[in-house]
């Protein structure tokens, strides 16, 4: 069943998300997976062979750009231009402690808050984000003046393990502690759900990493990644 994978398919967590929770928003097949493009630029394969590579190349268009995430991101890739590549932290928490939530105005965001979601995102660069990631999970927001200045929620789903991500606050709003309420809100929810919340930040931020640690959570694995764009 789903939801008894073991944590062992977090090391290969875009492909164990659209193998199974998510095969609905995904294209590709046993070699090569992507999330469509209006819902995430998120890609991985099942071995980092030539066939792999070459099925993912069929998958991508010319000039299109996308994220390579796994343990099969390959050293080398003709035909494609290597835009940036990423280390990642994954990090977990088992502890099923609920965290508070200390903030009221926190309230559930959807289709409508797109192009609110979109402008803060490109404000504050938290990570891929499209028009459709909103479906992908459960997100929620704060506004200041009717303003989105605030946002977490869930992408990835493996089993009963869940993503956060999409975390992010405008330059004005730091400092007031939105993030945490807001993460403190999606980590309960998928708590009561019986699930295991996991989420990834870059290996060298180390004021993320360290805000994540406070909330409970611990390194798990490092996840190697690379925006790449098809050339040829």
């Amino acid at each position: 069943m789903i939801a008894s994978l073991a944590e062992t398919a977090l090391d290969n967590p875009v492909w164990s998300s659209l193998a199974l929770r998510h095969a609905r928003y995904a294209q590709g097949g046993g070699l090569a997976l992507r999330y469509r493009g209006d819902f995430s630029p998120l890609s991985a394969m099942s071995a980092a062979a030539p066939e792999n590579v070459e099925a993912m190349r069929a998958l991508v268009r010319i000039d299109e750009a996308i994220v390579m995430a796994g343990p099969h991101v390959p050293d080398t890739l003709t035909g494609w231009d290597v835009v940036q590549r990423l280390r990642l932290a994954q990090m977990i928490r088992r502890d099923r402690t609920r965290l508070p939530e200390p903030i009221d105005a926190i309230s559930t965001l959807s289709t409508a808050d797109v192009d609110d979601m979109l402008a803060l995102v490109e404000i504050t660069r938290p990570g891929p984000f499209c028009v459709r990631t909103v479906e992908l999970g459960h997100f929620v927001g704060i506004r200041q003046h009717g303003r989105l200045v605030a946002m977490a929620g869930e992408r990835l789903w493996i089993g009963d393990h869940r993503e956060a991500s999409g975390v992010c606050t405008h330059p004005d709003a730091e400092g007031k502690g939105y993030s945490r309420a807001l993460l403190g809100r999606v980590i309960n929810r998928m708590l009561d759900a019986g699930q295991t919340p996991f989420l990834h930040v870059e290996c060298g931020n180390a004021r993320a990493i360290a805000v994540y640690e406070s909330l409970g959570f611990v390194r798990r694995a490092e996840i190697a990644a690379a925006v790449v764009k098809r050339v040829a």
